[in-house]
């Protein structure tokens, strides 16, 4: 028995990087009636015949839906200054959808060299900094050092708006990445932006899965009795509410308000925290 990691699912064919060499097995019937397994998950795999089968799932640190995906590091959430306008409120959603899924957020800003003056959004940009969230700038040109440094031996996806940049991004990293994307599109006779399977590419010296992001803001089916605590503007001041169960929205004594009305937490991470809970009827 030997473990390895599912990088690619197409129909009932499962590619696995092994510690030497990548193979192609199938699961057992029980398995996946189970429990299906999905890209990123570590297996332990069984030789028979010359033929490989999925004979267990390891434990999953997590799981998205969209991309049905495991065991993820980090999601880049790229975020544009223009062609699409920067939106605060959509990446403050996107930041929580990821921590709601114990993802850790890097903030990628792209097309800064579409915007006349830059300094616009540094005080913006210094508030995310300040909570503890990775920011990181990249252009043409840009040399990305920094970037390569993040995703080197991670496990990562992308979300963002369409048009950020996500895939000149990552053809600038790997420029062999698009070729990759382009031909599989091909051999399914698909358009190369309507591929349905997801895929862990070698990016960077760490892997990036290939239909990455996620396609819903709706937080309706979410569990967000904890979103507080996945907010990292909030961390410093939880559990400092007069109430156990403070929501942070009506609550006397609540430190997060407090910590608001002091310019200590971002005004629009607060007001996007308070506009979720009012969507899903949990104010």
């Amino acid at each position: 028995m030997e473990k390895g990691r599912i990088i690619k699912i197409i129909s009932n064919q499962y590619t696995i990087q092994m510690a030497n060499q990548v193979i192609v097995a199938s699961p057992r019937g029980k398995l996946r009636l189970d429990k299906a397994p999905v890209v990123g998950d570590f297996v332990q795999v069984e030789s028979l015949n010359g033929t490989y089968r999925i004979h267990s799932i390891e434990s999953r640190k997590n799981r998205l839906l969209r991309p049905a995906i495991a065991n993820v590091d980090q999601a880049l959430i790229v975020t544009s200054l223009k062609d699409p306008d920067f939106s605060e409120h959509l990446l403050n959603r996107l930041i929580f959808l990821v921590s709601l899924a114990h993802v850790e957020p890097i903030l990628i800003i792209t097309k800064q060299d579409l915007v006349e003056d830059i300094r616009a959004y540094t005080s913006l940009f210094s508030q995310y900094q300040k909570a503890g969230y990775t920011l990181l700038m990249t252009y043409p040109g840009s040399d990305d050092e920094e970037l390569k440094a993040i995703l080197k031996d991670k496990v990562s996806v992308l979300c963002g708006q369409s048009g950020a940049g996500k895939s000149s991004l990552l053809n600038r990293l790997e420029p062999s990445f698009s070729l990759q994307t382009q031909a599989i599109s091909k051999a399914l006779g698909r358009g190369k932006h309507t591929t349905r399977f997801c895929e862990l590419h070698k990016v960077a010296q760490g892997l990036v899965a290939d239909t990455p992001g996620f396609s819903s803001l709706d937080f309706s089916r979410m569990d967000l009795s904890h979103l507080d605590a996945c907010i990292k503007d909030f961390k410093p001041y939880l559990h400092q509410c007069r109430f156990k169960d403070c929501r942070h929205i009506h609550e006397p004594d609540c430190a997060i308000q407090k910590a608001v009305q002091e310019n200590q937490i971002n005004p629009a991470i607060y007001e996007d925290y308070v506009q979720i809970l009012k969507e899903v009827n949990l104010r």
